[in-house]
């Protein structure tokens, strides 16, 4: 019986990211109604297809629910609509992008007949602000949030992945949204309603970029193909065979790679000691390590790079996922049925180990009902309550997290009311703090001053404990004995090695939930590779997919597996949290963060495994959509994407350019007629942008209903008129940085986003508070711990820290 049995899902309209969040619900034992009209969710005629002609993308995203056909045409499919929603826990509303022809239904009138029905929808822009009524597609969304200008060569037009990744970002967050409305109406009964857009949801991915971008200026540049802003190299490299991820962040990572290519001089260089700095000497430094690379194959370098701690990873083919037998033991490559055709898919991410997800299924025909799974009966929820209250008000989270994934992740539960308490040590603050430890960082308090720190870490409160010296370990242990969730993304032995693995944790607290985000899994034989954002996408099957026919694997992102391996932790605990509440037991959450990419490389898993063809490489252009590009406009670099995503847009374009002739010839009302004067109609459009202003030209467009959107970089979300009006960007003022902005959550409640309630807390800021008033220390107390250095609100310098470790070793 899976974790959410007890729930019942009803989806409507067409829309990738509900397709999403309701597969999400169906893998834990959900029931999962998908309405769609007599001719099929319009998704299942999207590439790539699989030999039969059915949508590999579909089938990713649908396997394990039922079909219900409703012509929206027939009187009585309002009511049968009605009664399947009056029935339900969920309702995942995508007409907002497609409404494929669903019945038309009074909300309003249900949600007063069923008060605890939660109620997801979803829309491009969100109901107002300059975008509201554009009409948008994956890449001009991605286009516009940041995330396609900073990649690809240095000349001509940036290179954006394919299309599937905002379905899945929206899919995750409103899987977020919706199984954090389960959690308050077991509390207070009420049904929540949350209104996501896939701008803003997509940003989850480039806020970092985007806040480092305030602090830094506008510096950041496309520079090249696997190039990436702050630091060199981080990147994808030919090798004898195959191909190669690296990533060198910090000095000791980079000379660790300098020694394993036998290159003293670079490693001794002084002037390449920051990834920054190497950064100016690009060419200089490739010149030495490419022909270095291809002496040995990437496998042989991977065993290398794990001796010697260095992210390394080598990038795999889509066929190499589908061989992985540790992905198919682990659940994150699964057997699908389409039809009368066998394959495989991207699996769930969310690893839970004692209530496990679905490992595969059936994708459901038109009309199709899935066999009754064993189904946990209806839980009754309260009385709906009239005060309002956040949905994760009561839950307690002890947050050993730092960087990235972890932290946004503990940052949305604590942004929805749960009570996070962050974690760190004097000897060992949060790295975004920075991990310079020279005096004059640390007397100037500069770890205070960290504005990407600062975004993942609101709403929390914080403390200090040295976790290795057994007065810190008794302290933290006592917090946990009354908590609901531990999230730790260290390495897989840290915790356990201190004495807080998860088998000491739960006899402590049996309704305990412990999630470990590591880059492989806990059980990985890979466990002990190192690994950063980009390492997960290099290794995900993602990069091979992207660019040019006959081109190297591409990667779209300095760090992408970050916000991904948080959206995914964060979706997987609390499934977890649900079942915790209903049963009174925790559980131990494996997520390998590297596994959570995965299904953004997912159509091609499900069509290669079926059909045995290599993945086509289509660069910017589109498998359905004729035209779809990025295309040059006026000025220095400026750029926009345009995607006719249907045929009905066609004509407006065509007409646009001044082409009457185009608009009115039928061998090219289609897209295949299209693809037969691509070139020429690429042509005139570059001669139509080119001689506009980017932002003029996203207006006209969009003015004759044309799907486009400017390729921004991220430095230009912060005064992007959409976010703007939407209230998407908040303000807070906290010590040491003052005045900064703060991004909100993609979906809302009300009209307004989620409030930042507490800045994010100074080092050690909480101490008092939680160790004095919750676990009822004395200010002797207090004092004593800190001049033991067990807690504390300053950070060590690198000689104090020396000096400590000599005293502890005697």
């Amino acid at each position: 019986m899976g974790a959410l049995s007890h729930l019942r899902i009803v989806e409507i309209g067409s829309a990738a990211a509900t397709s999403y969040c309701a597969r999400l619900f169906a893998d834990f034992g959900a029931d999962v109604q998908k309405v769609e009209p007599p001719q099929g969710d319009p998704l299942r005629r999207t590439a790539p297809l699989t030999l039969s002609g059915q949508s590999a993308w579909f089938a990713f995203l649908n396997f394990n629910k039922s079909s219900v056909v409703l012509d929206g045409s027939d009187a009585l499919a309002a009511s049968r609509l009605r009664e399947l929603i009056a029935d339900c826990d969920i309702l995942l509303d995508g007409r907002g992008l497609n409404a494929a022809d669903c019945p038309a239904i009074d909300l309003d009138a249900i949600k007063r007949d069923n008060p605890g029905l939660i109620h997801l929808d979803l829309s491009w822009f969100g109901d107002r602000g300059p975008y509201a009524d554009f009409v948008a597609t994956d890449a001009t969304i991605r286009a516009l949030t940041g995330l396609v200008k900073l990649v690809g060569p240095v000349q001509g037009p940036p290179m954006h992945a394919p299309d599937f990744q905002t379905g899945i970002l929206g899919g995750l967050w409103g899987f977020i949204a919706a199984s954090s409305s389960v959690l308050g109406r077991m509390q207070d009964g009420r049904g929540r309603s949350s209104h996501l857009s896939l701008f803003e949801a997509s940003i989850a991915v480039t806020e970092y970029i985007m806040f480092e971008s305030f602090s830094r200026g506008d510096i950041m540049r496309r520079i090249g193909v696997n190039r990436f802003w702050p630091t060199f190299p981080v990147g994808i490299y030919e090798t004898r065979q195959g191909w190669l991820g690296v990533t060198t962040v910090t000095p000791a990572q980079w000379r660790s790679f300098c020694e394993m290519l036998d290159l003293t001089d670079l490693r001794d260089d002084p002037s390449l000691f920051l990834g920054v700095d190497r950064l100016q000497h690009v060419a200089e430094i490739e010149v030495r390590i490419l022909p270095r690379l291809k002496q040995r194959t990437a496998q042989e370098w991977f065993a290398e790079g794990l001796k010697r701690k260095i992210p390394i990873v080598p990038v795999p083919e889509i066929s190499d996922l589908i061989a992985d037998e540790e992905k198919r033991a682990r659940g994150a490559i699964v057997p699908v049925t389409i039809g009368d055709e066998s394959g495989f898919s991207a699996g769930t991410m969310q690893r839970l180990t004692g209530t496990p997800p679905l490992r595969g299924g059936r994708v459901p025909d038109i009309g199709e009902q899935q066999a009754k799974r064993e189904a946990a009966p209806r839980v009754a929820a309260p009385k709906p309550a009239t005060a309002d209250r956040l949905p994760l008000e009561g839950i307690r989270v002890v947050d050993f997290s730092m960087g990235w994934a972890g932290p946004i992740c503990t940052r949305t539960l604590a942004d929805l009311g749960a009570d996070v308490i962050k974690i760190e040590a004097i000897q060992y603050p949060d790295w975004w703090r920075g991990v310079d430890r020279r005096p004059a960082y640390v007397l100037e308090q500069m770890y205070e001053k960290s504005v990407r720190y600062c975004i993942m870490n609101r709403n929390k409160r914080g403390i200090t404990l040295d976790l290795t010296r057994p007065k810190g370990l008794a302290l933290a242990k006592r917090l946990l004995a009354d908590a609901d969730l531990v999230v730790d993304n260290y390495s897989v032995e840290v915790l356990p090695k201190l004495g807080l693995g998860y088998d000491v944790l739960s006899k402590l607290n049996p309704k305990l939930v412990m999630m470990s985000m590591s880059a492989f899994g806990a059980g990985s034989v890979y466990r002990e590779c190192r690994a950063y954002g980009s390492t997960l996408e290099q290794g995900s099957g993602l990069p091979s997919v992207v660019g040019d026919a006959g081109g190297p694997p591409v990667m779209s992102h300095t760090a992408f597996g970050d916000a991904v391996g948080g959206l995914n932790g964060c979706a997987a605990v609390l499934t977890a949290l649900i079942h915790a509440r209903l049963t009174g037991r925790g559980q131990f959450i494996d997520l390998a963060q590297i596994e959570c990419m995965m299904p953004f490389a997912a159509p091609w898993i499900v069509a290669h495994s079926i059909d045995g063809t290599p993945p086509v490489k289509y660069g910017n252009r589109h498998p359905d959509f004729v035209p779809h590009g990025c295309f040059r406009c006026a000025g220095e670099d400026n750029w926009i994407v345009v995607a006719i995503s249907d045929d009905a847009m066609w004509p407006r374009l065509a007409r646009l350019l001044g082409r009457e002739d185009w608009a009115d010839d039928a061998r090219f009302k289609t897209a295949t007629g299209r693809r037969a004067i691509e070139g020429e109609i690429e042509a005139a459009i570059t001669a139509w942008t080119s001689a506009r202003d980017p932002e003029m030209a996203m207006v006209a467009l969009q003015a004759a209903g044309v799907a486009s959107g400017v390729a921004r970089l991220p430095i230009d979300l912060l005064k992007d008129p959409q976010l703007q009006a939407r209230g998407f960007i908040q303000e807070v003022d906290r010590a040491f940085i003052g005045k900064h902005p703060q991004p909100s959550m993609p979906f809302r409640e009300g009209a307004e986003p989620f409030a930042i309630r507490s800045v994010p807390p100074t080092l050690g800021e909480h101490n008092r508070e939680i160790l004095g008033g919750m676990l009822g220390l004395s200010d002797a107390e207090l004092e004593e711990l800190a001049r033991e250095g067990i807690i504390g609100t300053e950070m060590l310098m690198e000689e104090q820290l020396v000096k400590e470790k000599q005293r502890a070793a005697g």
